[in-house]
């Protein structure tokens, strides 16, 4: 009968243990199912789609184009989030309507950044960090990293 009793406790030293070798090393402790969880999905799921658009500098825009060659916008954020295992509508207002809404001090390497003129979206871009997306921009032009050039931006996160 003691062994039974000192088994279960076994166990709970064990688990008590690998908490605090995570704690102390700074490993994360994130419940199934959580909020945390899903937060952490997210942001798997966004460097993966970062690194995706990444991938694609050069190609060239074509309006409408969706991939795997040749992107418009919103055709390079869905597709880089759709390799990423993550669906998006096709344009970039609906993309906006879709994601949650974050402010430009909580925006992270992943996030979607949109272009607007009052209420209405008319780009979208992936955010690389420091003030930079990779975004397909114009007829003639190519897939590229550039500089975020105006204040008239909202950020969004892939759910």
């Amino acid at each position: 009968m003691s062994a039974q009793v000192h088994v279960p406790s076994l166990l709970t030293r064990a688990g008590t243990a690998t908490v605090l070798t995570l704690a102390a090393v700074g490993g994360p402790m994130i419940a199934p199912g959580s909020v945390a969880e899903a937060q952490a999905q997210a942001v798997t799921h966004s460097a993966k789609a970062l690194k995706i658009a990444a991938s694609k500098r050069g190609s060239p825009y074509r309006y409408g184009g969706t991939g795997p060659h040749r992107f418009d916008c919103s055709g390079l954020t869905q597709y880089a989030f759709k390799k990423a295992g993550k669906r998006l509508p096709r344009t970039a207002q609906q993309q906006y309507n879709k994601t949650r809404h974050i402010s430009s001090w909580h925006r992270q390497r992943g996030d979607l950044v949109f272009f607007h003129y009052g209420r209405f979206v008319y780009h979208v871009g992936i955010y690389a960090g420091k003030g930079r997306i990779w975004h397909s921009p114009k007829s003639g032009a190519v897939v590229r990293l550039e500089k975020i050039w105006t204040r008239s931006v909202w950020y969004g996160r892939v759910r």
